[in-house]
């Protein structure tokens, strides 16, 4: 049986790590090595795809954090949390649901939604 709180903390743990190495080490350990990820307003294939896009959104916005939004749930090979982004003690601005792929335990592909995006974001 899936874990899904445990695959929804490692994903926005993931989201959250600033150090390059140690979140290419996460994604090793976390995703299938040919994962895939998409949303409205991005994809991406494979390890270095996936690192790419967590380091742009980082870039984009600095100060702000990944957190979960309720408890995530499952069955089988698939997980559905929701996430904000925003600044620490804040609402989040920004929020989503992401459905999770399960293959061996690992992220197989993740399809996100937006949920909440201000004009602007």
């Amino acid at each position: 049986m899936t874990d899904a709180r445990t695959i929804a903390v490692r994903y926005i743990d993931l989201w959250n790590e600033r150090t390059p190495a140690r979140r290419r080490e996460l994604l090793a350990a976390n995703w299938a090595k040919d994962a895939r990820y998409v949303d409205p307003l991005m994809s991406g294939d494979g390890h270095d795809g996936v690192d790419a896009l967590i380091a742009g959104v980082q870039q984009r916005f600095p100060d702000f954090k990944f957190k979960l939004i309720g408890e995530p749930n499952g069955y089988g090979d698939h997980v559905r949390f929701c996430w904000g982004l925003g600044p620490d003690g804040a609402d989040s601005p920004i929020k989503g649901t992401d459905f999770a792929v399960l293959s061996d335990g690992r992220i197989r592909s993740i399809t996100g939604f937006l949920d909440q995006v201000p004009a602007g974001a």
